[in-house]
């Protein structure tokens, strides 16, 4: 009889046949052999699926599922309904892992009887095709002794962006299965899918060795594009993340201050969003957005709580709280000309805002 493996990788696959083959290899070369990979290939046009079929003619703990487009959300659910581990680990099929990831990962999570764990990660920001600018998102080691405590404390996490994302952790996979816990079918689905996670977790670990590393480099990718329903998703999340922490019962100084700032800081993404040179709206009516977004009572109650991190942020607030459509605007545009002018800087001072 087959043993079941102590862990279930599951990668979605769609036009990355630059990237997969490393993927697929930084698994192969974990310290932690007793693992699956379910490769979902998504209908992709490329050879990516093709790539993936390759590998698993040499490795049978390799299995690729091909269907038909459906997102990255179908592909995920797809392999959790036919994965067997013990854990379920998510990976990114244009992102690659340190080789002692999934050791430490296991052993954490078996001594100390986890459901989940939290590990920090590096985002690697392209800026040639060679160069990059690595910053690394981690919090200092802890085992909760409870699950108020995890509550009470989960607004560093928040703060270092350690629970937005599935690919830093290591899910108990009895514990997704029976709260029923899959990706939602929606655009950006990582975001909604942990926070269903830990929503009622109990037993909870973060790690603060880093060993994912997130690129962005692709063109195509979602973080690169133009999105006109930017604004709406932001919105729609600073609700979940409101919404939760009425349902932890959570409402003090720390937790309110990272969720106002969250939001502050992601709205000034919404407002480069519309001034980069990809969006096509005329400029009148991008100023017009832009006049909405900060007269929002949601900004106007965010800015009340926040306190800036940086010199920087302080200075990119001036036009916000002004409600300045005008000004707001000119500094969109001058983000948007460091983001498409010069990606290490950009990179650099979104790190430190």
């Amino acid at each position: 009889m087959n043993q079941k493996p102590m862990v279930s990788i599951i990668m979605p696959v769609y036009k990355v046949e630059e990237y997969v083959g490393k993927s697929i290899e930084s698994i192969q070369q974990q310290t932690f052999q007793d693992w699956e990979l379910w490769a979902v290939d998504d209908g992709t046009p490329d050879n990516s699926g093709k790539i993936c079929d390759e590998y698993a003619k040499k490795d049978p703990r390799i299995h690729v599922i091909h269907k038909e487009n459906g997102g990255a959300p179908s592909a995920r659910n797809m392999a959790m309904k036919q994965a067997g581990g013990k854990y379920f680990y998510f990976m990114d099929s244009d992102d690659w892992a340190e080789p002692t990831m999934l050791e430490y990962m296991v052993a954490q999570a078996e001594a100390h009887d986890l459901q989940l764990v939290v590990t920090g990660f590096y985002i690697d920001t392209y800026y040639t095709d060679t160069e990059k600018y690595t910053q690394v998102q981690k919090v200092e080691s802890k085992v909760f002794a409870s699950q108020q405590e995890f509550r009470r404390e989960a607004y560093r996490l928040f703060d270092k962006n350690l629970l937005y994302t599935p690919w830093n952790k290591l899910f108990l996979a009895s514990y997704l299965k029976e709260n029923e816990l899959y990706f939602p079918t929606t655009f950006w689905d990582d975001f909604p899918f942990c926070l269903s996670v830990v929503r009622n977790v109990e037993r909870v670990a973060v790690m603060e060795n880093a060993y994912y590393h997130f690129l962005r480099k692709r063109a195509e990718s979602e973080t690169a594009k133009y999105n006109p329903r930017m604004y709406e998703k932001r919105e729609e999340e600073h609700q979940w993340m409101l919404e939760l922490y009425r349902h932890w019962n959570i409402q003090d100084e720390a937790s309110t201050e990272m969720i106002s700032r969250r939001y502050v800081e992601r709205l000034i993404g919404c407002i480069e969003n519309l001034t980069n040179r990809k969006c096509e709206l005329p400029a009148k009516e991008k100023k017009a957005q832009i006049k909405q977004m900060i007269n929002a009572q949601q900004c106007r109650t965010a800015l009340k709580y926040m306190k800036p991190q940086s010199t920087m942020m302080k200075m990119m607030l001036v036009p916000i709280k002004m409600r300045s459509g005008f000004l707001t605007y000119c500094e969109g545009c001058a983000i948007s000309k460091v983001k498409s002018g010069n990606t290490k800087l950009f990179a650099k001072l979104k790190a430190e805002r």
